[in-house]
């Protein structure tokens, strides 16, 4: 018996980082948004954890794991421990996700496979245990479960679906070299250092969760913003470029994908979509998907 999850990616529509804490984390203020980006995640029952990876065309799996070190498996433990049960699994990733891309490839996986492997072994693990237990893998794990957009807290690990009333479309333009996120987040810490950023306790602006309400795509372009997008050109400055040629090719808003390096760009509609992904092959770009959002999370697409 097989069973195979679809998950998607993730967009910060707004990510708000506070000041580093004494734990060691930043507070955050974020609202998630799902794209139509997926990875699919298939499970099988197996004597041992075992990882297989294929990908679409122009994603590269670089050096995504496949040993007791992927976030997959670390799932499948954690929930097999929650349950008192000593079972393991094969797990095959199929990747639409752009790898190393700021758009949570690995969250989406760890949260297909709990999904997955809780059929998979009919364990009917109530929502608050699989949204408890997505939150000690990583912070983008449980709003992959939950999909659609959804304020994050706290790290960003606690997610509360806000109302999306948009049919929005966006022109995902990833790179051939990947932007680690803690090496962001450490020069996040430096310019606040140097006193380039003064951060404040992060907070939601209320202009985006209206955007969001009304579905209006014009004012949801002005209300982006990304605090990791900064110190995340700063690291990698030949990302700017693709930020005036998205802006060149029409797009109503670029914002980096949360800690990068896949910028996002905001359209009207799927046509206008289309015709921004084509100025930009135009550029010679060529890791160039559109995508719509909202989108749902974590769900079974066969048995």
């Amino acid at each position: 018996m097989t069973i195979t999850v679809r998950a998607a990616a993730k967009f910060n529509l707004h990510l708000g980082v506070g000041p580093l804490r004494e734990d060691g984390f930043h507070p955050l203020a974020t609202v998630y948004h799902a794209i139509g980006l997926y990875d699919d995640v298939t499970v099988s029952e197996a004597d041992r954890w075992q990882v297989t990876l294929s990908a679409e065309d122009h994603i590269a799996l670089g050096e995504v794991p496949t040993g007791d070190d992927n976030i997959v498996v670390r799932a499948g433990r954690a929930l097999a421990a929650h349950h008192g049960i000593d079972r393991a699994a094969t797990i095959e990733i199929h990747k639409g996700i752009p790898v190393a891309g700021g758009l949570a490839g690995g969250s989406a996986d760890a949260a297909a496979t709990l999904v997955a492997l809780d059929r998979l072994w009919s364990l009917e693990t109530s929502d608050d245990d699989l949204l408890a237990i997505a939150g000690q893998l990583g912070s983008d794990v449980p709003f992959a479960l939950v999909g659609a957009t959804a304020i994050g807290g706290g790290r960003g690990e606690i997610v509360e679906p806000v109302a999306d009333n948009g049919a929005w479309w966006w022109v995902a333009v990833g790179s051939e070299q990947g932007l680690s996120t803690p090496a962001v987040y450490r020069a996040f810490d430096e310019l606040v250092g140097a006193g380039v950023v003064e951060p404040a306790e992060p907070q939601v602006p209320e202009r985006l969760l209206m955007a969001l309400e009304k579905g209006d795509t014009e004012l949801l372009a002005e209300a982006l913003a990304n605090d990791l997008q900064a110190p995340a050109l700063a690291l990698r400055p030949d990302l700017a470029q693709t930020f005036t040629d998205g802006e060149e090719a029409g797009a109503l808003a670029v914002q980096l994908s949360g800690s990068g390096p896949t910028v996002l760009m905001l359209c009207r509609d799927a046509a206008h979509a289309r015709e921004v992904a084509g100025a930009m092959q135009a550029k010679a770009y060529d890791r160039i998907w559109a995508a719509p959002g909202p989108v749902a999370g974590a769900h079974v697409v066969t048995y």
